[in-house]
């Protein structure tokens, strides 16, 4: 299984199937550099620790152009977890620049110059770092959701895990608002993908964003 599941997923199949024979190991590709990311991996995860578990991961190297992959051998629940919290990372880092962003439209503040700033320190980094309409595609909006479900669903305390994905309602909330009182009367919308290089508008932040202008009653 490669996809992105739930934790305790792969242990709750071989239950029910009655069959061990499957393994969880988690892609990691980002839309638009897809196949770069297939051959120069950041890592390989493998759910289980087992002789086929090497021999399957001696598969993806063997498949990769890098050299010296860092090769990870966990239980299933643990790398379903590795995947969804390394999402949900990447939608905070969006998160936290989108609210640095909307502080500064507020403020009349130049966020770019902020931005710059906080990335020069070598803890932050000048990466994954540019203010958008809100995360979406495949992966952010139902992995975040579904990291929460998991701590509600046995009530593990948390704060973080909630707010990033309040956090993408509140930034498309600011956005409409900020354009709603410019009392524009067409609002034109160039382009509907989640992000630039993609070709995909999955769960794309500006059509909720034009669902939100429309229920204002601008054309």
């Amino acid at each position: 299984i490669k996809s992105t599941i739930p934790v305790g997923f792969t242990s709750d199949l071989k239950a029910k199937l009655q069959c061990d024979n499957i393994i969880f190991s988690p892609e990691f590709l980002q839309e638009g550099t897809a196949l770069h990311d297939n051959l120069y991996p950041s890592r390989i995860i493998i759910g289980e620790r087992s002789s086929r578990a090497q021999k399957f991961a001696d598969l993806l190297v063997e498949g990769a152009r890098k050299d010296n992959i860092e090769i990870i051998y966990t239980d299933s629940q643990e790398a379903e977890a590795i995947k969804l919290f390394s999402n949900s990372y990447l939608a905070m880092r969006v998160a936290f620049f989108n609210e640095l962003d909307t502080y500064a439209q507020v403020k009349n503040l130049d966020s770019k110059s902020i931005i710059q700033g906080v990335g020069l320190d070598p803890r932050v980094g000048s990466h994954y770092n540019n203010p958008s309409f809100g995360y979406g595609g495949y992966c952010f909006p139902k992995d975040t959701k579904q990291l929460l479900a998991d701590f509600n669903k046995q009530d593990i305390p948390n704060d973080i895990i909630t707010s990033i994905v309040k956090s993408n309602e509140t930034r498309k909330d600011f956005i409409a608002k900020s354009i709603i009182e410019s009392n524009p009367g067409l609002v034109g919308v160039y382009r509907l993908i989640m992000k630039t290089g993609s070709s995909n508008y999955r769960s794309s932040s500006i059509r909720d964003i034009m669902s939100r202008l429309k229920s204002a009653g601008i054309k």
